[in-house]
């Protein structure tokens, strides 16, 4: 009988660590919320596509900027509240001008990519703390708090947050799997990786496998400005 309340005891304390170490990076990344602003970049690597890093910035009210490289070319876009404007060769659109786009590369258009993209944006403070709600469990070493991915969450993040088709479904996936890693220095997430695999449909419905890892790096707390040109405000309103 001692033995089982041993146990029993070593168990929940187990269960409490594990709910502190989410609770820490839950903590940090609310604190970056909380800042009256931030910026970051994000880089992706992939075997199969690892475009040049994107850069973004964050408000406390909610307004994110983002300027993602599409080849020789930096594409500037706004969002804030579900609304949000992306530059083009032909000027401003706005999110719903945006998904209307036609034409591009083999069916592809980078405006309409945008506006999804931008329609189902989360800050990387938002979108830490889901992610450790996300895990399995956290361990942490040192500064840093890894751990594994549920499988619903390794979904998320191979689908980016997108939708296909008219129901607004996110395409077949299988074998889904994936990792975190959070880093936080003085309570404030700093930085944080992920890394998914899986086989993921796409717009053909043929296999395509996914092995993504993306870094987030979070810097200039408090001292990003967000500049928006009038004719982009415009197409917020």
């Amino acid at each position: 009988m001692k033995s089982l309340i041993v146990f029993a005891a070593a168990l929940v304390s187990a269960s409490a660590i594990l709910a502190a170490e989410k609770d820490d990076v839950k903590g940090a990344a609310e604190k970056l919320a909380g800042s009256d602003n931030y910026s970051w970049t994000s880089t992706m690597e992939s075997p199969q596509f690892s475009p040049p890093p994107s850069q973004g910035k964050a408000q406390k009210d909610g307004l994110v900027s983002l300027e993602v490289s599409m080849q020789d070319n930096k594409v500037e876009s706004f969002a804030k509240d579900g609304k949000g404007a992306i530059k083009t060769e032909d000027g401003w659109l706005s999110l719903d001008e945006a998904a209307k786009a036609e034409g591009g590369d083999g069916g592809f258009n980078f405006s309409r990519f945008m506006a999804m993209r931008l329609r189902n944006f989360k800050a990387p403070a938002v979108q830490a703390g889901e992610l450790a709600d996300q895990t399995k469990s956290l361990a942490k070493d040192g500064d840093a708090y890894s751990g594994e991915l549920t499988e619903e969450g390794a979904k998320g993040l191979m689908t980016m947050g997108g939708r296909r088709g008219g129901q607004g479904q996110p395409p077949p996936i299988s074998n889904a799997k994936g990792t975190v890693k959070f880093w936080v220095k003085d309570g404030v997430l700093t930085k944080y990786v992920t890394k998914v695999t899986g086989t993921m449909k796409n717009r053909d419905g043929d296999d395509m496998d996914i092995d993504r890892t993306t870094t987030i790096e979070i810097k200039e707390v408090g001292t990003t400005k967000i500049n928006v040109p009038d004719d982009a405000k415009k197409k917020m309103t």
